[in-house]
């Protein structure tokens, strides 16, 4: 190598600012109650139970306004079972990441989100191809628009946090 390349040159990542190394450094990891603290005073952190009750709610009040609207039960019935196809997979991911231990690596954080994102796609995919042996007679367009209604929730929740 030619000694005058630069130190840029040599880093495994070429994209890294030079000011992150420097105030990585200078940084000390925080206590427990200074993260707690943090954590606490943060208007932006949205609790996914949180998401979970509000997309609940939101599943049921469609339902009953689609089965009042259409005067049926079977359009009552399609429309619950569709905001159970959002909640409950849902649920399932968010109890999963929620009991997990804290101090584990980056690394098995990422792969404990991806094994339980696809937990979470498998249960809505299961959940659907029994859809018409479950729900009988089965109204799809209620279905499908209170599922719709129900991950719009993920959106709203997006927002309220902010950047």
């Amino acid at each position: 190598m030619n000694p005058t390349t630069p130190d840029r040159e040599l880093r495994s990542d070429p994209w890294a600012d030079d000011t992150d190394e420097a105030s990585d450094a200078a940084r000390e990891p925080l206590t427990r109650e200074q993260a707690q603290a943090l954590l606490a005073n943060s208007p932006h952190s949205v609790s996914p139970w949180r998401v979970i009750a509000v997309q609940a709610a939101v599943g049921g009040t469609a339902a009953l306004l689609a089965g009042w609207a259409g005067a049926r039960w079977d359009v009552f019935w399609s429309a619950l079972y569709g905001a159970a196809v959002v909640v409950m997979p849902g649920a399932l991911m968010a109890r999963g990441m929620t009991r997990a231990p804290r101090n584990v690596s980056p690394g098995a954080s990422a792969v404990s989100v991806m094994l339980w994102s696809m937990v979470k796609i498998g249960a809505s995919i299961v959940m659907l191809l029994l859809a018409s042996r479950l729900v009988q007679p089965l109204s799809w367009p209620a279905l499908l628009a209170t599922m719709v209604l129900c991950i719009l929730v993920y959106w709203f929740a997006l927002l309220k946090r902010g950047r």
